[in-house]
């Protein structure tokens, strides 16, 4: 990079963004100007190591076990006094005036012809060279014993040392402390070890927009996720997370507290501010903090384009893109290792497999991109990564997802059926006992939340549900269709192999604010072609593949009034954007009207079913979710389905 990157200039964002690398060139040059190293170690008491990297070998500094000792009840013989012992002919031994317990400091020797009573981890007292298990002996009086069974020298005796010697390399640089190392470091008396600093790390969000998370979310803000979620992984990988909340876009504001937080820690991670726009600020004070400054500002990444690198005085300072998905991902593909380095970690464990992927999946060519899939479990006995992308700007879909494919800068496009390498989050990769795939609804949470398995959720809409549970992607699909020409609900739509679990009835209706005149008191039929009349009436829509969208096809009649294209996939979220303002009118069930305090104008009963395979992939769990399902009425009533409606109640 030219030696203009490191300084403010009128020019720079052009020039930044003129120049994009590609994701190896940015992580190399960071590399470079970085040259990461483990940042100096500390002493830290046993108590406080779990989590912690060794920063130098440990060598035991006593023997383990520190005496010779028992590892059973009985008595402790000379071997030679005790050879050809057996129950038909006992060896008679006199016992020693002592007994000897954990802790017991033996004060008599075993003289040829005596036993001394010991118990387990007991010392084993001088003379004594094996142990006979009390099984294999009985006490004649108080000063007699039989012994019926011979025992080897060293036999049921841990020797001191046999465990741990001293001076033994006990465990290694770079180990990471866990109990069973905890352990290992009580066991030879250590209290104290070395271990690799934690870096102190800033985490600071920019944005006019950004609210804490337990604070009152004012109109047109958005509570910060990233601050809360960066500071996290940063503790998960080693690092000590500064959590410094977000500033305003004000120059002086941000300029000030980036220099604190510079000054305090020894890498400052940032979110927001990346983009090309007068009102990101952040980049051009990246360049007053230190030389070499900024490396990368724009690396070849979907999502994560807008990624600013830079090393200030030997110190790592990343601003990641504002969206959650962009500032997750390449924090973690590109960050991470970086910062796991300072900690003195261990590589980063990654673990990779090969699934379906079952639809296509388009790219934009000349920029790497990477794929969340959720995995589940196909017909043939392969994985199946079923994407759950939203958007750069999404948050769920980090919960739903298992691991991310990555598609080539150059390619195009991913078709259905291609096989594709998932690289997992975490090591582990658990499947859930059911995969539920098809149109949303409240409902079925109070289903949900009465099941001991585990179940995912995905809201592909009705249609890809089925769509789904044809390929054999997952085990229930909800849905709500109704036959056009029958007005049959639901079944018309299965196929072969398929049958229909009862599920609930729902009003569907148009959502409003209460006291808009376009709507109030109005028949549906009038109501809709009022909104249709009035041009700065703005509906908002559902998603494609939703049986709620065929609903409104079918009222909108061909026409695409404003806010058409607003498609969300939930009945939550579109009362939502009514409640709030942002749309003035759409389609979704009561109970989230309700919840909403949203006028409703009732549209139809829907059934809302569940198809299921006839031969299904794991038919105790779907015991399970009928058994639920039966459980969930009176939440279902709760939540203002009414009783009459329930298809429990009704069929």
């Amino acid at each position: 990079m030219s030696d203009t990157l490191s300084g403010p200039s009128a020019g720079l964002e052009q020039e930044q963004f003129l120049r994009i690398l590609t994701r190896e060139e940015a992580i190399s040059a960071f590399r470079a100007a970085l040259q990461p190293q483990p940042l100096g170690s500390e002493k830290v008491p046993l108590a406080a190591l779990a989590g912690r990297v060794l920063s130098a070998d440990i060598a035991a500094p006593v023997d383990t076990p520190p005496f010779d000792r028992s590892v059973v009840d009985g008595f402790a013989v000379r071997a030679a006094d005790v050879v050809g012992a057996s129950s038909g002919m006992p060896i008679r031994l006199a016992l020693n005036p002592e007994v000897i317990a954990c802790g017991t400091v033996p004060g008599l020797t075993v003289h040829a012809g005596t036993a001394t009573p010991i118990s387990t981890g007991g010392p084993v007292p001088r003379g004594a060279d094996a142990i006979v298990m009390i099984e294999q002996t009985e006490t004649v009086g108080e000063t007699g014993l039989l012994v019926s069974r011979a025992v080897a020298p060293g036999q049921n005796i841990a020797f001191a040392g046999s465990d741990i010697a001293q001076g033994q390399t006990l465990l290694r640089r770079g180990t990471m402390i866990g109990a069973r190392e905890v352990a290992m470091l009580a066991a030879v008396g250590l209290g104290v070890v070395e271990v690799w600093r934690k870096p102190r790390v800033a985490v600071l969000s920019t944005g006019d927009e950004l609210v804490q998370p337990g604070e009152t979310l004012r109109p047109a803000a958005v509570y910060d996720s990233n601050g809360p979620t960066v500071a996290a992984a940063l503790e998960e990988n080693g690092c000590l997370a500064l959590r410094l909340g977000a500033v305003a876009d004000d120059p002086e504001q941000l300029r000030t507290a980036m220099m604190e937080a510079f000054a305090t820690a020894d890498a400052l991670i940032l979110s927001g501010g990346t983009s090309k726009g007068a009102g990101d600020l952040t980049y051009r004070i990246v360049g007053d903090l230190g030389a070499p400054g900024i490396i990368a500002h724009g690396v070849a990444l979907k999502p994560g384009k807008p990624l600013c690198l830079a090393v200030c005085d030997g110190k790592p300072v990343v601003v990641l893109p504002g969206f959650p998905t962009s500032a997750m991902f390449t924090f973690h593909d590109v960050v991470v290792p970086f910062l796991r380095i300072l900690a003195g970690l261990p590589e980063r464990e990654e673990r990779a497999l090969t699934a379906r992927l079952p639809v296509s999946v388009s790219s934009e060519l000349g920029r790497t991109e990477f794929v969340m899939v959720a995995l589940s479990q196909g017909t043939a006995g392969g994985l199946v990564a079923q994407p759950v992308g939203k958007g750069s700007g999404a948050v769920t879909a980090f919960s739903q997802a298992d691991g991310f494919l990555r598609v080539e800068a150059l390619v195009e496009s991913l078709p259905a059926g291609t096989d594709v390498e998932v690289t997992l989050f975490t090591p582990h990769l658990a499947i859930p006992d059911l995969v539920i795939m098809g149109s949303h609804c409240v409902g079925l949470d109070a289903v949900l939340a009465r099941m001991t398995g585990t179940a995912r959720v995905l809201a592909t809409g009705s249609l890809g549900g089925l769509a789904a549970l044809r390929r054999g992607e997952c085990d229930i699909a909800p849905i709500h269709l109704m036959a056009p020409e029958s007005g049959v609900y639901n079944t018309p739509f299965l196929s072969a192999g398929m049958r229909l679990l009862p599920g609930w009835m729902r009003l569907q209706g148009l959502v409003f604010r209460a006291g808009d005149a376009r709507f109030e008191r109005r028949p549906i039929a009038e109501a809709i072609a009022a909104a249709l009349a009035d041009p700065d009436c703005i509906m908002v829509n559902r998603n494609q593949g939703a049986g709620t969208r065929t609903l409104i096809d079918g009222l909108l009649a061909g026409q695409r009034p404003a806010g058409y294209w607003n498609q969300p996939r939930s009945h939550n979220a579109v009362a939502a954007a009514v409640a709030q303002g942002r749309a003035d009118w759409g389609i979704a069930i009561r109970p989230v009207a309700l919840a909403q305090g949203l006028g409703f104008l009732p549209l139809g009963v829907e059934h809302y079913d569940f198809a299921v395979a006839e031969a299904p992939r794991n038919m105790a769990a779907l015991a399970e979710f009928e058994r639920a399902l039966a459980e969930a009425v009176p939440a279902l009533l709760a939540l203002g389905f009414e009783k009459q409606t329930l298809l429990s109640e009704a069929r």
